[in-house]
């Protein structure tokens, strides 16, 4: 069975395939979660097998919330499938809208719900492989400057994020 997601079509939000709204570049809805640590920001590797981006470096999860399902919602089903994590109070920061080009024809036009979520260095994390094949705390700083250095290794979102939304999403932080 296809994945649905609510996407913008003439105008009106509608069930549509995940793939298809990639595929035409549809607006559509997502959610992206950043678990803190301080100014420690935990991300992950994308799985080799995921259509789209595979290997490269991401925030900590994302998705596209189910027909009818709510971004919070969604973004603690996400935490829990891709990497095992419950239990966060998750604190939304933002929605914001781009596009972006993410290989083999497909196209990211997303409104994302941004949420963060403060964790203790003791948080188990538990990466599903379909999923996620890494996962790494990284001080904001050094994150930024990676992506600065090598954008090529992350994820086209994580570096718009970077790029124009972080005080929105990290606060004082973003400015350190």
């Amino acid at each position: 069975m296809s994945e649905m997601i609510p996407a913008w079509v003439n105008g009106m939000l509608t069930p549509v395939e995940k793939l298809e709204a990639h595929l035409q570049g549809l607006r559509h809805k997502a959610i992206s979660v950043f678990v803190m640590n301080g100014d420690r920001v935990l991300i992950q590797q994308r799985a080799l097998g995921k259509y789209h981006t595979p290997g490269l470096w991401a925030n900590t999860c994302c998705t596209h919330p189910h027909w009818g399902e709510a971004a919070e919602d969604c973004a603690r089903r996400r935490l829990r499938e891709e990497l095992g994590i419950t239990g966060l109070a998750l604190d939304p920061r933002d929605r914001v809208e781009y596009r972006a080009e993410v290989g083999a024809g497909l196209i990211e036009h997303e409104l994302v719900d941004i949420f963060t979520a403060e964790a203790g260095p003791d948080l188990p994390v538990t990466p599903n492989p379909d999923e996620v094949m890494a996962v790494r705390w990284v001080p904001l700083p050094r994150l930024r400057d990676e992506v600065t250095r090598d954008p090529a290794r992350f994820t086209p979102w994580l570096r718009i994020y970077l790029a124009e939304h972080a005080d929105a999403i990290f606060g004082a932080l973003a400015r350190a």
